[in-house]
């Protein structure tokens, strides 16, 4: 039986949950009333930190879910997007559209990579 790895747990959630070479996020999020380009920095960076504890990066990223409190911040947050993730290294990828847990959250980003 494989090892599971967890995490920053608390009662919900693990920040990270590592299992057979693979690691999964929690949902991120940025700062609550900052514009939807900010939020979607700060959960970039909070996601490189996350990875890079996990003993991985960006580069090995294989899935992220985008979710958009108003798909009207698709163009914007694509522009914060395309310029963090390397060339060549785009993982497979969904973003829609989903009522986040406080209306001043616009974005949340949730990730699978391999280690």
């Amino acid at each position: 039986m494989s090892e599971i790895i967890r995490k920053h747990t608390a009662t919900r959630m693990s920040k990270i949950v590592e299992h057979n070479g693979t690691v999964y996020l929690c949902g991120q999020v940025g700062n609550v009333g900052d514009p939807v380009a900010d939020q979607t920095r700060q959960c970039l960076a909070k996601i490189e930190a996350l990875l890079a504890e996990a003993n991985t990066d960006k580069t090995r990223i294989l899935q992220c879910t985008i979710w958009l409190a108003d798909m009207a911040d698709f163009a914007e947050m694509n522009a914060v997007w395309d310029a963090w993730i390397p060339e060549g290294h785009a993982p497979a990828r969904a973003c829609g559209e989903a009522k986040l847990a406080r209306s001043e959250l616009l974005v949340e980003m949730i990730v699978t990579a391999a280690k």
